[in-house]
C-alpha cells in the first residue's frame, strides 16, 4: 500500500500563492502516477494535476494551467503543487492520490490510494 499525506493548505488572499506537499510512504515503487484532486462544497471531486513518478511528465486541468505547477522529489518521495495567482474559485479541499498503471490519470476512481486532504481557502 501507499500512504499519501498532504500538508501546506491554508487561507490566502486572491492573487496569492500556496505550496502543497504530499509525502508518500509505503510501497512507492508500485506508484506510476501521483495526482492532485480537489473538492469544493456541494461539488464533485475534480482533477487538478498529475505527474508520472519516473520521468516527471505532467498533466493539468484547463482551469489551473499556467497558474499551478506540479513537481516531485523522488529522493523524498514527495510531490508538490505550487499554486500561484489563486482565485476564490480555487477554494476546496485538496487531495493527493496515487495510482499504478491502467485506468485514467484524470479519473478519481482510478486512484487506489488517497490522503486525508488539506483545506485551501482563497478570500476575495
Amino acid at each position: 500500500q501507499v500512504q499519501p499525506v498532504e500538508s501546506g493548505g491554508g487561507l490566502v488572499q486572491a492573487g496569492g500563492s500556496l505550496r502543497l506537499s504530499c509525502a508518500a510512504s509505503g510501497r512507492t515503487s508500485s506508484t506510476y502516477i501521483m495526482g492532485w484532486f480537489r473538492q469544493a462544497p456541494g461539488k464533485e471531486r475534480e482533477f487538478v494535476a498529475a505527474i508520472r513518478w519516473s520521468e516527471g511528465r505532467t498533466y493539468y486541468a484547463d482551469s489551473v494551467k499556467e497558474r499551478f505547477t506540479i513537481s516531485r522529489d523522488n529522493a523524498k518521495n514527495t510531490v508538490y503543487l505550487q499554486m500561484d495567482s489563486l482565485k476564490p474559485e480555487d477554494t476546496a479541499i485538496y487531495y493527493c492520490a496515487a495510482k499504478g498503471t491502467g485506468g485514467s490519470k484524470y479519473t478519481s476512481s482510478d486512484y487506489a490510494y488517497w490522503g486525508q486532504g488539506t483545506q485551501v481557502t482563497v478570500s476575495s
